[in-house]
């Protein structure tokens, strides 16, 4: 829609640039112009083009010869723009006019050159001019043109819109018409316009637009807002079967579009401004919608209402995206501390009156649409205006309003009328801090009464007293925690709180006399008791088995709860409370071990959870910018709602929501307690090996092969096989013995297959890990390996299969440890045994240190491979008969004293290493953390721990 060409700027093909570009060119533009002041059908693509070479010209003098535009001034050429306009010569003239206009005052880059366009006030006579703006092209290069003109707007250049005598400024008044506009494109056109204007620090301009358009502006405005909330009110009451989300999501959109919008506005931080705006959004949108609907009866009269979850999803998102700290607090304080008497006494008095003074709280629409009110308002401005000593236009004749007039439309006076606007401004300013003042007297007396005991605040929350009757809205907020049937509205409920404890312009103050949690807190003593216990239900209730409660619910309880009872000096959780979240979390301990099981599948989905809940937290901006979760919990994937915003469908998603469950309740247990977490994850990335990590493969088994890749590459490597990991290494250049790691990949993750027409060759396939059944695998390896002969190939086959085997069970072992399951034996893979918790505490982690070493580092003398040279079987023997004749608890010796060579059992520890351990032996090798880098594995065979410290 506003796409437009430019290919003409730089001349045809065949034209000489030197004809084109230059003064001579512009004068004979210019005696066509004057020849061709009428347009007609024969002579309208010659004007076009005319024009079009003017404009060019122009762009051209503007970086190159300054005569250009002062034959263009002193001819006044813009005049003849200005006659073809009005002649009505039809559409094509004038879209070709626009355009050229814009272009012409996008490229024009010298104040000079500007200052030249602007003068003579053609181009506010070009503004203000009747197109015909049902014509989509004509509106689109219009309002293009107007924001172009806004883009130059400063302290300088608003002298030529701004017509300070006249009390015009037809670039502001023009484009806020269009609003409301059904083309989305135009309406952030709009938008664009009024913020370059509000930006421009000219006092008689903001003076001018407080006066005389903010009123109507902002009251059509927040209209415009409303009624695009009850829209899509109706759209959720009326779409539970999820078919019309699309028309959901652009309504979403919309309200979102203009909460940033006002958002922008507030932050100019121009108080001529904030203050009206302030007022409207206030008393005309928020308090009488918004806050509002969150009562379920009803003792207002008959005003406009939005179910309560609309109500709380679209306050979240106005605490989310305005901070403007008079207008977030003063709305805060009535959810916190109002009463009814904020809404009733006024909506009464506004029914008596009907609707004869537009009520200060109270959802109407304007008496006026914006066009007339702008009209009426310029022509009472002009009247009035020789009272007003800062305007010059002294000597015409003074009219006064007729009685009538003024009856008929009082809010228009009062907004046109400079004094009594002020007066009557004031006058509803002094009304609204009375009103608050005697809000906040309540509310002292209420914290006063309140914080005396929380066990005496809790126990008047449950009868049901005065202190929760004075707050209706807190009292909903509260009620609605409540997540014994399902958690519609507490979602909405916990992303409120977040919102308002992380909105940087409420004061802390107003939230700390509930005892509600702030994001920022350096020490603290007490928390809101009635909260904590909502929140710790809903922990409780999400650990149960037919839970309704979804993820996102959950750990937005989580966070709101460590936010609550943690501050930068401790966690002040009293024990009663702490053992319920204990409790919590057993529950989620037993929910978890119903799923548990040898399948494949439960620890790739373990492990792939944990990894989305670190790598993506949840995230409640976007959370909120979500239109779904508006709509009733459903439990199918169909709808295309994330997991974690929708209930489990199926055994797998349920598994899924299980582990979930358990690692955020383990999260904040181990929080709350102040310990760190040490058994997860499974796989810790810095522990493992990295590709160009050099290595000690000094009597390390290490077999040779060639690796062809899937584009055609071809190279020579070793395979080894370590305990998680299988790699690829070259040697390295330097030292005699060490390789270089090219490649590095999970075990668990890996295909091998044979290939059918050659008995020396494995296809090997490594995915990226991934739980999602719909997804498609995305390998990071995915290659042929050739083998010198058919014997090494079956070797290299039997040790990556078992591999995967043995380290697909060590990680289960280890769950099964988290989850207090006894741990069976495992059967012996590639010659593994079981070892003494001595030799298991440190597992499951093989660590290596070499790469972060320099290479004059001789400490690290033993390999990091196991070495099986021998026959394959050979390892295990030695294996065992090293273990029935060597205590374990001897200390390793070096492997030098070895009487069998090193590499044998070498390969007999490293796979020893892998084989099961009690749940005490493996969290001290998780606790090891780095400092298990240092440990290298010993070559000897009589070395029963099965490393060797370096």
């Amino acid at each position: 829609m506003f796409g437009r060409s430019r290919s003409w700027v730089v001349g045809g093909p065949g034209r000489s640039s030197k004809s084109i570009h230059s003064l001579d060119h512009l004068k004979n533009m210019h005696h066509i112009l004057t020849k061709n002041t009428t347009v007609t059908d024969h002579n309208r693509d010659l004007l076009v083009e005319t024009i079009r070479s003017i404009t060019e010209i122009l762009i051209w003098g503007d970086q190159n010869d300054s005569s250009v535009f002062d034959f263009f001034l002193e001819k006044n050429m813009f005049a003849f723009f200005l006659n073809i306009l009005r002649q009505k010569s039809g559409r094509y003239v004038c879209v070709q006019l626009l355009q050229t206009l814009n272009i012409l005052f996008e490229n024009i880059s010298h104040e000079t050159s500007l200052y030249y366009l602007l003068s003579n006030n053609h181009v506010n006579s070009i503004i203000v001019h009747k197109f015909d703006f049902s014509d989509e092209e004509i509106m689109a290069y219009y309002i293009s043109f107007l924001k172009t003109l806004s883009l130059k707007l400063n302290n300088h250049t608003v002298h030529f819109f701004y017509n300070e005598h006249t009390n015009d400024f037809a670039l502001y008044t023009e484009a806020i018409k269009f609003f409301n506009h059904p083309e989305s494109m135009v309406r952030i056109a709009v938008r664009t316009i009024t913020l370059n204007v509000y930006k421009v620090n000219n006092h008689h301009m903001l003076h001018y637009i407080r006066d005389k358009t903010a009123a109507p502006y902002f009251s059509n405005l927040v209209w415009f807002i409303g009624s695009h909330v009850i829209e899509l009110d109706n759209c959720v009451q009326t779409d539970e079967e999820h078919a019309n989300k699309t028309k959901l999501s652009d309504l979403v959109a919309e309200h979102l579009d203009h909460l940033h919008y006002l958002n922008d506005i507030l932050i100019i931080n121009c108080e001529f401004l904030n203050d009206v705006l302030t007022d409207h959004l206030l008393n005309r949108l928020f308090l009488p919608l918004y806050v509002y609907s969150l009562l379920t009866h009803e003792k207002c009269g008959d005003l406009t209402k939005i179910s309560a979850q609309v109500s709380l999803y679209l306050l979240s998102q106005v605490f989310l995206i305005i901070h403007y700290s008079p207008l977030v607090n003063s709305l805060a304080d009535v959810i916190l501390n109002g009463d009814l008497s904020v809404f009733s006494a006024q909506a009464e008095q506004d029914l008596q009156k009907s609707m004869a003074k537009s009520g200060i709280r109270c959802f109407t629409k304007p008496a006026e649409s914006l066009e007339k009110s702008l009209e009426i308002s310029k022509q009472r401005g002009r009247k009035k205006v020789q009272k007003r000593p800062n305007y010059k236009n002294v000597g015409e004749e003074e009219e006064e309003n007729p009685p009538d007039e003024t009856q008929e439309d009082p809010d228009k006076a009062k907004s046109t009328d400079g004094a009594s606007k002020m007066n009557k401004s004031t006058l509803e300013t002094e009304e609204i801090e009375m009103v608050i003042m005697e809000r906040c007297k309540i509310s002292k007396a209420l914290v006063t009464e309140q914080n005396t005991t929380d066990e005496e605040k809790s126990a008047a929350a449950a009868a049901g007293t005065d202190s929760s009757q004075s707050r209706p809205f807190l009292d909903m907020i509260y009620n609605a925690l409540d997540c014994s049937g399902d958690d519609y509205y507490a979602l909405f409920v916990l992303c409120l709180l977040y919102a308002m404890s992380h909105n940087r312009g409420i004061d802390s103050t107003l939230l700390e006399k509930i005892q509600l949690p702030f994001r920022q807190t350096a020490e603290k003593t007490v928390y809101s008791h009635v909260l904590a216990e909502r929140l710790i239900r809903i922990t409780i209730n999400a650990a149960q088995s037919d839970s309704k409660i979804r993820l996102a619910t959950l750990e937005l309880s989580c966070l709101l709860l460590k936010q609550l009872v943690m501050s930068n000096s401790g966690c002040v959780i009293k024990d009663v409370h702490l053992a319920c979240l204990e409790g919590a979390r057993e529950e989620s301990v037993h929910l978890l071990r119903r799923f548990y099981k040898g399948e494949e599948i439960f620890l790739d989905v373990f492990e792939d959870e944990y990894r989305s809940m670190t790598n993506k937290p949840l995230n409640v901006e976007y959370l909120m910018m979500d239109a779904s979760i508006l709509l009733p919990p459903t439990g199918t994937p169909l709808t295309g709602i994330d997991f974690v915003k929708r209930l489990p469908c199926g055994d797998v998603e349920r598994t899924r929501r299980a582990i979930r469950v358990f690692f955020m309740l383990r999260a904040l247990s181990l929080e709350l307690r102040g310990e760190l977490e040490t058994q997860l994850p499974l796989t810790r990335e810095d522990d493992l090996i990295k590709t160009d990590d050099v290595l000690d493969l000094n009597n390390s088994d290490l077999i040779a092969c060639t690796v062809i890749t899937k584009d055609g590459g071809q190279a020579q490597r070793f395979l080894a096989v370590d305990i998680y990991q299988m790699s690829l290494v070259e040697p390295e250049t330097k030292r005699l013995g060490w390789g270089v790691v090219k490649f590095a990949g999970l075990l668990q993750d890996m295909q091998v297959t044979g290939v059918e027409d050659d008995s020396r060759a494995l296809h090997i396939t490594i995915h990226k890990p991934t739980s999602n059944p719909h997804a498609k695998p995305f390998p990071i390896l995915q290659a042929t390996f050739i083998f010198s002969d058919h014997i090494r190939c079956i070797i290299a086959k039997q040790r990556l299969a078992k591999g995967r085997i043995q380290a697909r069970r060590m990680k289960m072992q280890r769950i099964a440890a988290l989850l207090d399951l006894p741990v069976q034996p495992s059967p012996e893979v590639m010659g593994f045994t079981h070892v003494t918790s001595a030799a298991a505490q440190h597992l499951p982690f093989r660590f290596y240190d070499q790469s972060r070493r320099g290479l004059s580092d001789n400490t690290v003398q033993r390999s990091v491979f196991a070495s099986v040279d021998k026959v394959p079987g050979f390892a295990v023997a030695q294996c065992i008969d090293q273990q029935t004749s060597t205590p374990t608890s001897s200390p390793s010796p070096p492997s030098s004293s070895s009487p069998n060579g090193s590499g044998s059992t070498g390969h007999c520890d490293s796979v020893t290493t892998s084989t099961t351990s009690t749940p005490a032996a493996q969290s001290p090798s998780v606790r090891s953390g780095r400092k298990g880098r240092r440990r290298v594995f010993s070559l000897s065979e009589a070395d029963s721990h099965g490393g060797h410290w370096v």
